[in-house]
């Protein structure tokens, strides 16, 4: 293990680091992985270590157990003002959204409230065929949060957006990869072979390409088309000075597989 990560080896949040790809484990099986104030903080503190380590690449979000995340932790008495409460755990979606590195969620069993949307923060969804969804929210007496109110309507529709929260019924992986909220459906056991080959497919890419397209992509939800433009303008200047991109081309008139490094070229 990294020695970034040997803090996070134990305790409701884990991390490992093998290969280029970090993965950070939701570690509250007993409590299906629900997320108590302490697991935000550890969450959002590897996620911002992660971010600035140049060796990794790739981040795999997973639960230990039967499920994935069941959301916040409600069995305990709330501590603190609910402004302080929430807003420690829209930090670390706003951490996870904004990561600048390919992110995977890994999802086999229950995903619910703000533990789906955990999900739908990461840019693919794995999940096996026994996985289950819900924007559970409304069932507690509570309104969507970890950034569902954007995200739900920007994936699927205002109008399924609000059929997901008014009524928080449970959908199926199949039924969520059809609503496109699922990027891949596979049996439990071939989740592991799923999510290690797309996981290394994207830690052999491009990073500096990869960052700026999912800067482009996210930001271009809320842009014009002439403002997306002008970004991407800016986007392939900054492409076009680190090495990757005369790498590919090199490699494409040699008919070669390129390795890329993100390596600032112009001083």
């Amino acid at each position: 293990m990294d020695a970034n990560y040997q803090a996070w080896n134990e305790g409701s949040v884990l991390a490992s680091e093998a290969g280029r790809v970090l993965t950070i484990t939701l570690n509250r099986p007993e409590r299906k992985n629900a997320m108590d104030p302490a697991s935000w903080d550890l969450l959002f503190d590897i996620l911002r270590t992660a971010e600035v380590d140049p060796s990794v690449r790739v981040v795999v979000i997973t639960g230990a157990g039967d499920a994935f995340c069941a959301g916040a932790d409600i069995s305990s008495a709330p501590v603190g003002h609910p402004v302080t409460r929430v807003s420690r755990i829209a930090r670390t979606a706003a951490a996870l959204f904004g990561f600048p590195k390919p992110v995977i969620a890994r999802v086999d069993g229950a995903a619910v409230g703000a533990g789906w949307n955990l999900a739908l923060c990461c840019d693919f969804v794995v999940a096996s065929d026994r996985s289950r969804f819900s924007e559970i929210f409304v069932r507690r007496g509570l309104s969507v949060d970890f950034g569902g109110s954007w995200l739900l309507p920007h994936l699927v529709g205002l109008q399924q957006a609000k059929c997901l929260a008014l009524l928080g019924d449970f959908v199926s992986a199949e039924e969520a990869r059809e609503l496109g909220l699922v990027s891949t459906v596979c049996a439990p056991q071939e989740l592991d072979v799923a999510v290690g080959d797309l996981a290394g497919r994207l830690a052999d890419g491009p990073p500096i390409a990869q960052a700026l397209n999912k800067a482009l992509l996210n930001e271009g939800t809320l842009s014009t088309f002439e403002a997306a433009l002008a970004a991407e303008v800016r986007a392939q200047a900054v492409n076009y000075a680190t090495a990757d991109a005369r790498t590919a081309r090199e490699a494409f008139a040699q008919k070669t597989t390129p390795s890329f490094t993100g390596e600032w070229v112009l001083r």
